[in-house]
């Protein structure tokens, strides 16, 4: 859900009430330990629908783990771990490359102190560099999952990112159908995994999908023989119906709850604020949203969509600071399913959102680090962020509103510089184009620097 460190609000002065909401937005109030939401896995699992992902860590100084080499903040992490099954959360989802190879230990540590029986793991097989796609290495990735989980059984573990694309050994790209291939098939792993599910090592077996939607359906088409135990998809509600199923394109998320449902598989949801874009909407949704509900957070409304269809099993959410934390349990404790109402008034502010020139970059940071220094997430969030909220002017409305235009201007330049050192801003990328195939939302990276670069060139 965020980005900078949050304060709380929860001050009362003399005979004040106190505010319904904090100044970021977090509902107040009590935060419930036994009204949390639960829904039932393939295996009678009691899983909770607030999942807590863990991608994104505290560390020292907090700044999150995936952006920041400094050391995680293992307190900080075992607190926030306490606290969520202290209120009901059950599910933790992390993965060998998260928090640059360190979230898998820490979790393992923060976990290991509780009872085995009150919580379940999630993690997954991330094979993705070309030299760990043989099946020893790739056999080994999931041994240390175990050994850094503290773990002798893993309760859910997936395919990590099927659909992408990426280049073998010898340099040649491949497309993501011979990627999957190679990853998972023709060495070998997806039968080990089945295998180590029929001796009790794993006890869901599923994947995580981004990319090719060939892919997603490929997968989907080994049910009978596999028998997926879950998928962990991307959902919310602009994903829902506002991206389209094309031939080698991503699925909407519609599409892809549909056919997992048909087939009676639990569904595992990611990215529900949408790289935390849905938690900072622009002005006018922020104020139907607030109409319609005072006391809930912006966030909130996402969350809500995206537990309210029966087949969502658990929504993944990463929690790096303690507010983030206790709005979502509110949220789910218990859910309140949207009405038709706000279904369609959900679907309005998607429809108004989708037409927005943003990038559909989610903060994942598989991009970096780029070799020649640009900060790409960090660009995309800035630009993003003035988008969102109306700080963005074309040269030509200079005239038609200048002091708006001003106001825009230097918001952007202003902020950008803060935002992004100069010697990593877009105009320093040479379209080298090695981030692109690291993409999971497939984001021509190169094309979208020159597009902001240009933007910027026009402002000064």
């Amino acid at each position: 859900m965020g980005g900078g460190a949050v304060a709380t609000a929860a001050v009362m002065t003399g005979c004040k009430p106190a505010p319904e909401t904090s100044a970021e937005g977090f509902a107040q109030g009590e935060v419930p330990t036994d009204k949390m939401t639960y829904r039932t896995g393939k295996h009678g699992e009691k899983v909770s629908l607030l999942g807590y992902g863990c991608m994104r860590l505290p560390t020292v100084g907090n700044v999150s783990g995936r952006e920041d080499g400094s050391e995680l903040d293992q307190d900080q992490i075992n607190r926030l771990t306490d606290y969520a099954i202290e209120h009901g959360v059950t599910l933790f989802d992390t993965a060998p490359p998260y928090c640059k190879g360190r979230s898998e230990h820490a979790m393992g540590i923060a976990l290991s102190r509780h009872p085995r029986e009150k919580y379940y793991v999630s993690s997954k097989m991330s094979n993705f560099p070309p030299n760990t796609w043989s099946r020893d290495a790739s056999i080994k990735i999931y041994q240390n999952t175990l050994k850094e989980l503290k773990l002798d059984y893993i309760d859910f573990m997936m395919l990590h990112a099927i659909g992408g694309t990426s280049k073998d050994l010898n340099g040649n790209e491949l497309n993501p159908m011979e990627v999957f291939e190679a990853r998972f098939i023709n060495n070998g792993i997806l039968d080990f995994l089945m295998e180590e599910r029929e001796k009790g090592r794993i006890r869901n077996l599923g994947f995580s999908y981004h990319g090719d939607v060939r892919v997603f359906d490929r997968a989907l088409s080994m049910n009978d023989t596999v028998h997926w135990d879950h998928v962990l998809i991307q959902h919310n509600y602009v994903d829902w119906h506002h991206e389209a199923v094309e031939q080698g394109g991503d699925a909407d998320s519609e599409y892809m709850y549909n056919r997992l449902a048909e087939l009676d598989i639990p569904i595992f949801v990611m990215e529900p604020l949408l790289g935390g874009s849905l938690a900072t909407l622009y002005d006018a949704a922020v104020k139907e949203l607030k109409e319609k509900d005072p006391q809930a957070s912006i966030a909130s409304w996402a969350f809500r969509f995206a537990g309210s269809q029966p087949r969502i099993l658990t929504v993944l959410s990463g929690m790096t600071y303690m507010e983030h934390l206790q709005d979502n349990i509110r949220t789910y404790s218990p859910l309140k399913p949207l009405s038709d109402y706000e279904y369609a008034m959900l679907e309005r502010i998607a429809h108004q959102y989708s037409n927005f020139p943003t990038v559909p970059c989610t903060g994942c940071q598989y991009c970096m680090p780029c070799k020649y220094g640009i900060d790409i997430p960090g660009i995309f969030s800035h630009y993003n962020k003035c988008v969102n909220e109306s700080n963005v002017a074309l040269a030509d409305d200079a005239d038609a509103d200048k002091k708006a235009y001003r106001h825009a201007r230097r918001a952007f330049l202003v902020g950008y510089d803060r935002k992004v050192p100069r010697l990593r801003q877009a105009d320093h990328c040479i379209g080298c184009g090695e981030c692109v195939h690291k993409c999971p939302q497939k984001i021509d990276i190169p094309a979208q620097m020159k597009r902001i670069d240009g933007y910027v060139e026009k402002l000064k």
